[in-house]
């Protein structure tokens, strides 16, 4: 079969997205390099936007600024009557319920990106205009325990059928973590002191009490400095929780940084202290990708994500003392360190692979529309 039968045999894919992140870029140029028709609308202000424009994949810039945005959802439209496509696949809230208004009264499958646990209920009437809505054919779940989270909402007789939910994983390639690390001098952290690391936007499920409560309780011969990077710079509750603390010397803010990656780099460990509410957090995956080895607590896809005591170490959510101890192990057995530092690259470049995302996805397409 010639490359043009073999293009015309697979589905036809619409992809709708945002300011698309370097995985998904990846994906969809993945799936078209597969021999998968694969157009995407995308918001022409994200960084990978060019490098889909190069490659000839970008059906038509769109930001859209809402569920309900008329304009966006009107190009769609246009685009679905300008092209016959076999499936719509929605990375997110906005493009799904977009794409689901411009594709009425069209034969065509719908998928869903889902990313998070949370926020999906048949009291909502917001999840009834997205993943609640019939006409979706297939949620993709970026962990299991958030397509078990999905699979377990209920209410009266009604759920959501469990051959809609679907675990793919979002992959990653090691060669895209070529940065070097930063110099945390930049910071006030001495050259040569152990450092933990720790990234996240400032919100009360990310955990960063129970982070600074866990540095606070080492013991007094465990030197070491803890970065925080991003808004959480701005949280003054938390800034004076770290001023009672025994060394608010050693806990360091950064602010937002673009080179969030190289200062997970340039750390000893990785720390994310979440109490609910996270998928595959790309920052754990970017540390490990640097073969630092994280701490995570035992919430949503985190578990799937580190092995517990092989490529890192997983502790109970809102335990300040598992915490603690879990990365006072690290820092006094250097060779566990090393050896869960590589184990956790290890996993990221086999396990969580970008080639295993585009294979499963190409046959989730090919299934819902039995084109092979």
């Amino acid at each position: 079969m010639s490359d043009q039968q073999q293009k015309r045999a697979l589905p036809a894919i619409l992809c709708l997205t945002d300011a698309c992140d370097r995985p998904e870029t990846e994906l969809f140029i993945g799936l078209r390099n597969a021999g998968f028709d694969v157009d995407v609308m995308c918001n022409p202000k994200g960084r990978n936007y060019q490098r889909l424009v190069d490659e000839g994949m970008v059906a038509e810039p769109i930001a859209l600024k809402n569920r309900f945005d008329k304009e966006g959802t009107g190009a769609i439209r246009e685009q679905l009557h300008r092209k016959r496509y076999d499936v719509i696949h929605a990375f997110n809230p906005r493009a799904l319920a977009c794409g689901l208004r411009a594709s009425r009264g069209m034969d065509i499958r719908i998928v869903a990106y889902r990313g998070v646990i949370g926020n999906i209920s048949f009291l909502n009437p917001e999840s009834w205009i997205t993943f609640l809505h019939p006409r979706v054919s297939k949620i993709v779940c970026v962990a299991d325990a958030i397509r078990e989270h999905l699979a377990e909402i209920r209410f009266l007789w009604m759920k959501i059928p469990e051959r809609k939910l679907q675990r793919i994983y979002k992959g990653h390639d090691l060669s895209w973590y070529q940065d070097e690390p930063t110099d945390l001098a930049e910071f006030g952290v001495p050259e040569g002191e152990f450092v933990v690391c720790c990234t996240g936007r400032d919100r009360p499920r990310k955990g960063f009490d129970v982070l600074v409560d866990a540095i606070d309780r080492l013991p007094e011969d465990v030197r070491l400095h803890l970065v925080l990077v991003g808004d959480v710079i701005n949280n003054k509750e938390l800034r004076a929780q770290i001023e009672g603390t025994s060394h608010p010397e050693r806990i360091h803010f950064t602010g937002y940084r673009s080179d969030a990656p190289g200062i997970a780099a340039a750390s000893d460990v990785f720390v994310l202290p979440s109490i609910e509410r996270e998928g595959l957090p790309r920052a754990v995956i970017e540390a490990m990708a640097y073969s630092v080895p994280p701490v995570v607590t035992r919430v949503g896809g985190m578990p799937e994500l580190v092995e517990d005591g092989v490529s890192g170490l997983v502790v109970p959510q809102k335990d300040a003392s598992a915490l603690s101890g879990a990365i006072e192990r690290l820092y006094r057995d250097r060779e566990l360190l090393a050896r869960m530092g590589k184990a956790a690259q290890d996993r990221i470049a086999t396990r969580f692979h970008t080639s295993q995302t585009v294979r499963e996805t190409g046959e989730l397409y090919k299934s819902l529309t039995g084109k092979s």
